[in-house]
């Protein structure tokens, strides 16, 4: 895999490469900015690569950009935790339509991926390293910030069905248009699938059922103020297979209805020089457990996070922008179950500024400050900077990054009856980038290089060997390193190729540790990820992607391997008139047998077709 991926970095190099056009992205700052102004790594996935792939899993669109590494307890819908740069999956901050949706009551308020289907989603923003100053707690390894789409001008609508392998049915429709101050849209989306058997070793299949509705609402009353209003919700039911040892055929089932809200009114003055976005978000995950179907739940969780935020952004030159904001959030965490109930809540208050300056043409610097007043632990102060620099107006750049995470630990960590332990330490982290993008050929072609490190202290471990069910402890330090490169080619308008690889090289090195030196778990060193689309004169569209990920391992002390794995799909799109489209893909071309998760099962071979029609 090593001489795979270093063959890919020398192709990419040699490669005469073309530039990409200029994008804007809010996952930096917060705010609209282009990627120029940047300086840290960030990879877009828009709608029309998501509409291309034809992925059902947002993670299987996620697993082709660098650095992503992530790992599923078997079937769709199954608990999926995502890596970046070699951190843990509790240190992804995930966000949809601007509300954090991380799970206050989930282990390390991590966000499980798995009921996260692509539904009505048209863009996804990955921005790998610590960027705490913006975000708050949380982002150490980065963040992942999943978009519906805005509202059509006029009218638009767009709907699709298609049915494949188990008996999988995945369907989605939205309608979104403007008329006077209003712009607004709806979408709802469903899947089903009798799945596969979660463990590997298993014969009976563990289906899916989930729901996804979306919907958004802006009313422009002037030119200066607005009000925005989103809605997110996800009911997902889903089989699977015993976790209290190893994965074994069993009749359990898990049901999640998890609710996203925004209402933010955003008002503009001194000319537009300063702008204000006051909003409350909210979260809540209700996740019900069942030994068996039809009976009351024999366990469950609740988390909800209300949060409060103002954000100012003051311009009063084109050269320099300030950001401010405070941000108040109260997660609270119940769980019953066993007997016995639980219950904890605790708050944060936040203060941060921001500024970027382009002190002359082909420069912008961003540094800022963030404080973090939590009722449990006090206050944790973090620092950032980045820059991007251009000597020859955006065909090259230079980036240069440097961000601190703080993490908390969780209610569940702290508080769960069976291992939580309130003596734990927050999660501190120092993440350095440096890297360049590079586009030719009159924008046909983009190169991306960056190369990282991330040190982080206080790490939180799950310790099974802690009395009497295992625990949770703070392992000294972990270190992660390495090198990421992205490359977009359309040498002709018909065709366009993407590939991605990267090395992360993620490991304990606490001092005195049995674990000193070895590899975090579950964190392939080595991954390449190649596509390629084209459209051919009578209208139809093929393409395939190639993805390959080195061997990990399951656990901590590096005896348990998982072994390295290579996934082909292919896929095709054709066009009947001008409103309707048939399409279809084979995933696992191969029939390829791999394990992201050990004693967990994947998917083999499996074919899929539909229709789509828009309007």
């Amino acid at each position: 895999m090593l001489k795979t991926g270093i063959s890919l970095v020398a192709l990419i190099v040699a490669t005469p490469v073309l530039a990409q056009d200029d994008q804007i992205v809010v996952t930096a700052t917060g705010v609209a900015q282009s990627r120029d102004e940047v300086g840290q790594a960030i990879t877009v996935i828009d709608a029309e690569t998501i509409k291309t792939r034809q992925a059902i899993d947002v993670v299987d669109l996620l697993a082709t950009t660098p650095g992503v590494r992530f790992n599923r307890n078997g079937s769709t819908g199954g608990v999926t935790g995502v890596s970046l740069r070699g951190a843990e999956t509790t240190q992804t901050l995930v966000l949809i339509d601007g509300v954090k949706v991380n799970d206050p009551s989930g282990i390390g308020d991590g966000y499980d991926f798995g009921p996260l289907l692509t539904g009505n989603i048209k863009r996804i923003e990955i921005l790998r390293g610590s960027n705490s100053v913006v975000h708050g707690s949380q982002a150490i390894g980065g963040v992942v910030n999943v978009m519906t789409g805005v509202p059509a001008e006029g009218f638009g609508a767009n709907a699709s069905v298609d049915y494949g392998y188990s008996d999988t049915l995945n369907a989605k429709a939205d309608v979104s248009g403007t008329s006077g101050i209003a712009a607004g849209g709806i979408g709802a989306a469903y899947f089903r699938t009798d799945g596969i058997s979660s463990a590997a070793g298993g014969t009976e299949r563990d289906g899916t059922e989930n729901i996804a509705a979306n919907a958004r609402l802006t009313l422009n009353f002037t030119e200066a103020l607005s009000l925005d209003l989103r809605g997110y919700y996800i009911h997902a039911d889903i089989d699977y297979d015993s976790f209290f040892g190893a994965p074994a055929d069993s009749s359990d089932v898990s049901k999640l209805d998890q609710y996203v809200g925004y209402a933010g009114l955003n008002l503009a003055l001194l000319d537009g020089k300063l702008t204000n976005r006051a909003a409350v978000t909210y979260l809540r995950n209700d996740r019900d457990y069942y030994f068996v179907r039809g009976t009351d739940p024999d366990y469950g969780y609740s988390g909800t996070n209300l949060r409060f935020e103002y954000e100012g952004v003051y311009a009063p030159v084109e050269q320099a922008k300030l950001l401010f904001g405070y941000e108040h959030e109260r997660p609270d965490y119940d769980f019953f179950g066993f007997g016995d109930t639980a219950s904890a809540k605790i708050n944060i208050d936040s203060v941060y500024a921001l500024a970027i300056v382009k002190p002359f043409a082909g420069l912008a610097v961003t540094g800022g400050v963030r404080h973090d007043d939590h009722s449990q632990f006090g206050g944790a102060t973090t620092f950032g900077a980045n820059a991007n620099y251009s000597p020859n107006g955006g065909a090259t750049n230079v980036r240069l990054s440097y961000g601190e995470g703080f993490k908390a630990p969780s209610l569940y960590q702290l508080y769960d009856i069976y291992s939580g332990n309130t003596a734990l330490r927050p999660e501190r982290s120092k993440s350095y980038d440096i890297g360049f993008d590079q586009s030719l050929d009159g924008g046909r072609a983009m190169l991306s290089v960056t190369a990282f490190r991330r040190d982080t202290r206080d790490q939180i471990n799950y310790d099974s060997s802690l009395p009497p069910f295992g625990g949770y402890n703070n392992l000294d330090r972990t270190r992660a390193k390495g090198v990421e490169a992205s490359i977009a080619l359309k040498p002709v308008d018909a065709l366009t190729v993407t590939g991605s690889y990267s090395y992360v090289d993620a490991r304990d090195r606490s001092a005195g540790s049995a674990n000193y030196g070895n590899r975090l778990a579950r964190r392939a060193a080595n991954a390449v990820s190649v596509s390629a689309d084209y459209v051919w004169s009578f209208g139809l569209s093929t393409g395939a992607t190639v993805t390959m990920v080195g061997d990990s391992f399951d656990n901590a002390a590096n005896t348990r391997r998982l072994d390295g794995y290579a996934l082909a799909g292919v896929r095709a799109s054709m066009p009947l008139g001008a409103h309707l489209e048939v399409y279809g893909r084979i995933d696992n071309l191969f029939d390829e047998t791999y394990q992201t998760a050990y004693g967990y099962g994947s998917y083999g071979r499996a074919a899929y077709g539909g229709v789509r029609v828009r309007f």
